[in-house]
Protein backbone atom coordinates (compact mmCIF):
# COMPACT_ATOMS: atom_id res chain seq x y z
CA UNK A 1 0.00 0.00 0.00
CA UNK A 2 3.02 2.23 0.62
CA UNK A 3 4.31 2.03 -2.81
CA UNK A 4 0.68 3.05 -4.45
CA UNK A 5 0.49 6.10 -1.81
CA UNK A 6 3.90 7.55 -2.98
CA UNK A 7 2.33 7.07 -6.79
CA UNK A 8 -0.61 8.12 -6.07
CA UNK A 9 0.35 11.41 -4.32
CA UNK A 10 3.27 12.26 -6.98
CA UNK A 11 0.59 11.81 -9.45
CA UNK A 12 -1.91 14.47 -7.68
CA UNK A 13 1.13 16.97 -7.44
CA UNK A 14 1.83 16.37 -11.04
CA UNK A 15 -2.31 17.21 -11.89
CA UNK A 16 -2.08 20.06 -9.65
CA UNK A 17 0.95 21.71 -11.41
CA UNK A 18 -0.22 21.04 -14.64
CA UNK A 19 -3.28 22.17 -14.36
CA UNK A 20 -3.21 25.30 -12.53
CA UNK A 21 -0.26 26.50 -14.96
CA UNK A 22 -2.64 25.92 -17.85
CA UNK A 23 -5.17 28.79 -16.59
CA UNK A 24 -3.02 31.80 -16.36
CA UNK A 25 -6.42 33.79 -16.91
CA UNK A 26 -8.50 31.96 -14.08
CA UNK A 27 -7.28 33.43 -10.58
CA UNK A 28 -6.24 31.08 -7.74
CA UNK A 29 -8.55 31.68 -4.38
CA UNK A 30 -8.57 30.52 -1.23
CA UNK A 31 -10.86 29.09 1.18
CA UNK A 32 -11.02 28.18 5.06
CA UNK A 33 -14.05 26.57 6.82
CA UNK A 34 -14.44 25.38 10.19
CA UNK A 35 -17.98 23.83 9.92
CA UNK A 36 -17.81 22.49 13.20
CA UNK A 37 -16.08 23.48 16.63
CA UNK A 38 -18.30 22.09 19.22
CA UNK A 39 -18.62 20.78 22.68
CA UNK A 40 -21.13 18.74 24.43
CA UNK A 41 -23.47 18.97 27.29
CA UNK A 42 -21.42 15.70 28.60
CA UNK A 43 -19.28 15.32 31.62
CA UNK A 44 -16.11 14.13 29.86
CA UNK A 45 -14.99 17.38 28.11
CA UNK A 46 -16.18 15.95 24.61
CA UNK A 47 -14.80 18.62 21.55
CA UNK A 48 -15.19 17.86 17.66
CA UNK A 49 -13.27 19.67 15.09
CA UNK A 50 -14.63 19.57 11.23
CA UNK A 51 -12.49 21.76 9.22
CA UNK A 52 -12.88 21.96 5.65
CA UNK A 53 -9.92 24.23 3.07
CA UNK A 54 -9.33 24.66 -0.31
CA UNK A 55 -6.91 26.44 -2.83
CA UNK A 56 -7.44 26.56 -6.46
CA UNK A 57 -9.01 28.00 -10.09
CA UNK A 58 -12.54 27.57 -10.92
CA UNK A 59 -12.26 23.71 -11.73
CA UNK A 60 -8.86 22.89 -10.19
CA UNK A 61 -8.77 22.33 -6.05
CA UNK A 62 -6.26 21.07 -3.40
CA UNK A 63 -8.59 20.62 -0.66
CA UNK A 64 -7.69 19.40 2.84
CA UNK A 65 -10.74 17.82 4.67
CA UNK A 66 -9.76 17.16 8.48
CA UNK A 67 -11.63 16.01 11.80
CA UNK A 68 -10.91 15.14 15.32
CA UNK A 69 -13.02 14.36 17.85
CA UNK A 70 -11.26 14.53 21.55
CA UNK A 71 -12.61 13.15 25.38
CA UNK A 72 -10.82 15.11 27.61
CA UNK A 73 -7.46 15.28 26.76
CA UNK A 74 -7.53 11.80 24.88
CA UNK A 75 -8.35 12.02 20.75
CA UNK A 76 -10.71 9.15 20.03
CA UNK A 77 -11.25 10.07 16.46
CA UNK A 78 -8.91 11.97 13.81
CA UNK A 79 -8.54 12.18 10.09
CA UNK A 80 -6.74 14.20 7.24
CA UNK A 81 -7.81 14.22 3.88
CA UNK A 82 -5.54 15.37 0.80
CA UNK A 83 -7.62 15.54 -2.52
CA UNK A 84 -7.51 16.69 -5.49
CA UNK A 85 -10.74 17.98 -6.78
CA UNK A 86 -11.72 18.70 -10.40
CA UNK A 87 -15.27 20.34 -11.50
CA UNK A 88 -17.14 18.00 -14.06
CA UNK A 89 -20.59 19.78 -13.63
CA UNK A 90 -22.28 22.43 -12.23
CA UNK A 91 -22.19 22.36 -8.92
CA UNK A 92 -20.12 18.87 -8.69
CA UNK A 93 -16.49 18.09 -8.29
CA UNK A 94 -15.06 14.66 -8.43
CA UNK A 95 -12.32 14.38 -6.02
CA UNK A 96 -9.43 11.88 -5.60
CA UNK A 97 -6.28 11.40 -3.11
CA UNK A 98 -5.62 10.41 0.32
CA UNK A 99 -6.96 9.52 4.08
CA UNK A 100 -5.40 9.01 6.96
CA UNK A 101 -7.12 8.34 10.22
CA UNK A 102 -4.69 8.82 13.17
CA UNK A 103 -7.23 7.36 15.51
CA UNK A 104 -8.35 5.76 16.62
CA UNK A 105 -5.23 3.25 16.90
CA UNK A 106 -3.50 1.94 14.72
CA UNK A 107 -3.80 4.25 12.31
CA UNK A 108 -4.90 3.45 8.45
CA UNK A 109 -3.91 5.15 5.32
CA UNK A 110 -6.71 5.14 2.22
CA UNK A 111 -6.89 6.03 -1.35
CA UNK A 112 -9.85 8.37 -1.44
CA UNK A 113 -12.42 8.77 -4.38
CA UNK A 114 -15.55 10.65 -4.08
CA UNK A 115 -18.14 13.56 -5.89
CA UNK A 116 -18.96 16.43 -3.98
CA UNK A 117 -21.88 18.63 -4.93
CA UNK A 118 -25.42 20.29 -4.91
CA UNK A 119 -27.56 17.40 -4.97
CA UNK A 120 -31.48 18.04 -6.53
CA UNK A 121 -33.90 20.02 -3.94
CA UNK A 122 -30.32 21.55 -2.71
CA UNK A 123 -28.82 18.63 -0.90
CA UNK A 124 -25.16 19.20 -0.14
CA UNK A 125 -23.81 16.00 -1.06
CA UNK A 126 -20.18 14.31 -0.15
CA UNK A 127 -19.92 10.90 -1.65
CA UNK A 128 -16.64 9.07 -0.92
CA UNK A 129 -14.98 5.74 -1.53
CA UNK A 130 -11.81 4.36 -0.14
CA UNK A 131 -9.50 1.47 -0.59
CA UNK A 132 -7.29 0.22 2.10
CA UNK A 133 -4.39 -1.89 3.26
CA UNK A 134 -5.24 -5.59 3.23
CA UNK A 135 -8.38 -5.45 0.62
CA UNK A 136 -9.79 -2.88 3.02
CA UNK A 137 -12.67 -0.97 1.56
CA UNK A 138 -15.19 1.49 3.40
CA UNK A 139 -17.97 3.95 1.99
CA UNK A 140 -19.05 7.31 3.65
CA UNK A 141 -22.18 8.76 2.60
CA UNK A 142 -23.02 12.64 4.07
CA UNK A 143 -26.31 14.90 3.09
CA UNK A 144 -27.04 18.18 4.60
CA UNK A 145 -29.68 20.56 3.73
CA UNK A 146 -30.05 24.35 5.19
CA UNK A 147 -33.82 25.43 5.92
CA UNK A 148 -33.56 29.57 6.30
CA UNK A 149 -35.99 30.82 8.77
CA UNK A 150 -34.85 34.59 8.65
CA UNK A 151 -31.97 35.66 6.11
CA UNK A 152 -29.91 35.35 9.61
CA UNK A 153 -31.13 32.27 11.36
CA UNK A 154 -30.56 28.79 9.70
CA UNK A 155 -31.56 25.38 10.76
CA UNK A 156 -29.18 22.49 8.97
CA UNK A 157 -30.13 18.77 8.96
CA UNK A 158 -27.20 16.36 8.58
CA UNK A 159 -27.02 13.15 8.08
CA UNK A 160 -23.49 11.09 7.45
CA UNK A 161 -23.21 6.86 7.29
CA UNK A 162 -20.51 4.75 7.36
CA UNK A 163 -19.56 1.39 5.52
CA UNK A 164 -16.80 -1.11 5.35
CA UNK A 165 -16.36 -4.36 3.21
CA UNK A 166 -14.70 -5.93 5.94
CA UNK A 167 -13.93 -5.97 9.74
CA UNK A 168 -11.44 -4.55 11.49
CA UNK A 169 -11.25 -5.75 14.82
CA UNK A 170 -8.29 -4.05 15.92
CA UNK A 171 -10.03 -1.06 15.64
CA UNK A 172 -13.59 -2.49 16.64
CA UNK A 173 -14.76 -2.39 13.49
CA UNK A 174 -17.28 -4.53 11.43
CA UNK A 175 -18.18 -5.18 8.23
CA UNK A 176 -21.25 -3.78 6.64
CA UNK A 177 -23.24 -0.44 7.83
CA UNK A 178 -21.38 0.46 10.65
CA UNK A 179 -22.22 3.73 11.83
CA UNK A 180 -24.98 6.73 11.56
CA UNK A 181 -24.52 9.95 13.12
CA UNK A 182 -27.71 12.42 12.38
CA UNK A 183 -27.42 16.60 13.39
CA UNK A 184 -29.25 19.01 13.51
CA UNK A 185 -27.93 22.78 14.10
CA UNK A 186 -30.08 25.95 14.31
CA UNK A 187 -27.17 28.53 13.79
CA UNK A 188 -27.19 32.52 13.94
CA UNK A 189 -25.11 34.47 11.61
CA UNK A 190 -23.75 37.40 13.21
CA UNK A 191 -22.30 37.77 9.97
CA UNK A 192 -22.04 35.66 6.85
CA UNK A 193 -18.69 34.20 8.24
CA UNK A 194 -19.02 33.80 11.87
CA UNK A 195 -22.18 31.79 13.22
CA UNK A 196 -23.05 30.03 16.37
CA UNK A 197 -24.97 27.35 16.83
CA UNK A 198 -26.85 25.05 19.18
CA UNK A 199 -27.34 21.51 17.85
CA UNK A 200 -28.53 17.95 18.70
CA UNK A 201 -26.57 15.03 17.90
CA UNK A 202 -27.61 11.12 17.64
CA UNK A 203 -25.56 9.02 16.48
CA UNK A 204 -25.83 4.75 15.97
CA UNK A 205 -23.55 1.75 15.46
CA UNK A 206 -24.81 -0.65 14.05
CA UNK A 207 -23.98 -5.04 13.57
CA UNK A 208 -20.75 -6.20 14.62
CA UNK A 209 -19.65 -2.49 15.61
CA UNK A 210 -22.23 -2.11 17.79
CA UNK A 211 -21.41 -5.69 19.27
CA UNK A 212 -17.83 -4.23 19.59
CA UNK A 213 -18.95 -0.98 21.67
CA UNK A 214 -20.87 -3.26 24.09
CA UNK A 215 -18.22 -5.34 24.60
CA UNK A 216 -16.14 -2.52 25.19
CA UNK A 217 -18.40 -1.76 27.87
CA UNK A 218 -19.75 1.20 25.67
CA UNK A 219 -23.03 2.69 24.66
CA UNK A 220 -24.03 1.60 20.80
CA UNK A 221 -26.42 4.18 20.89
CA UNK A 222 -25.43 7.73 21.76
CA UNK A 223 -27.50 11.44 22.17
CA UNK A 224 -25.58 15.16 22.97
CA UNK A 225 -26.52 18.38 22.91
CA UNK A 226 -23.92 20.54 21.15
CA UNK A 227 -22.70 24.37 21.33
CA UNK A 228 -20.27 25.35 18.55
CA UNK A 229 -19.46 28.19 16.17
CA UNK A 230 -18.82 27.65 12.66
CA UNK A 231 -16.54 29.95 10.34
CA UNK A 232 -15.51 31.01 6.93
CA UNK A 233 -12.29 32.52 6.30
Amino acid sequence: MRGYTIILAVFLLSVCHSAFAAMEDDPTLASIMFNQFEVTDDSENTVIFDMDAWIGRDLNKLWIKSELESVGSDLVESELQLLYSRGFARYWDVQMGLRHDFDPSPGRTWAAFGVQGLAPYFFESDISFFVGENGRTALRFDFEREFMFTQKLILTPEIEANFYGKADREIDIGSGLSDMEIRLRLRYEIRREFAPYIGLTYTKKYGDTADFARIAGNNDTDTRITLGIKIWL
